[in-house]
């Protein structure tokens, strides 16, 4: 399993195609269920391995689901590419498809960083809280 940063650069220097884009997201969820001590699971919810492994990742972390979502929206797209590949925004399509895996590879290191970022993705509040609780009891106020 590659590092979520290799992933990344990758997702940055490459034009990949949807089953690529499918399987990247995958591997940073594997990321997160192996980096919590678990086993990612080889089951499929709803047609996609992708889907599961996300239900997978968020058991016992609630702020998990936030990415729910982003892994729905990527199966979606990917159903898009797949059905229709001739049609006239497929360009589009896979290019919010590989946005979305962008996504959920910053959403995924963030919660491996400070795990508890926030209730929705990419939500900075607990720690907006936490350096504005800091700046209060630094000192008294000089009015």
């Amino acid at each position: 399993m590659r590092p979520l940063a290799a992933i990344e650069a990758e997702l940055d220097a490459l034009a990949l195609a949807p089953e690529q884009l499918l399987a990247v997201s995958e591997e940073i969820l594997e990321n997160w269920i192996t980096a919590r001590g678990q086993v990612p699971t080889t089951a499929v919810s709803e047609g996609f391995r992708l889907l599961a492994l996300q239900r997978q990742g968020a058991r016992g972390v609630p702020s998990f689901n936030a990415c729910r979502e982003s892994c729905r929206e990527i199966a979606y797209h990917f159903n898009l590419l797949r059905t229709q590949p001739a049609h006239g925004e497929a360009a589009k399509r896979r290019r919010m498809m590989a946005l979305l895996v962008k996504h959920l590879v910053l959403f995924v290191r963030g919660k491996l960083e400070v795990e508890g970022l926030g209730e929705f993705c990419c939500s900075s509040r607990p720690l907006r809280v936490e350096s504005s609780v800091e700046k209060r009891t630094e000192g008294p106020y000089d009015g």
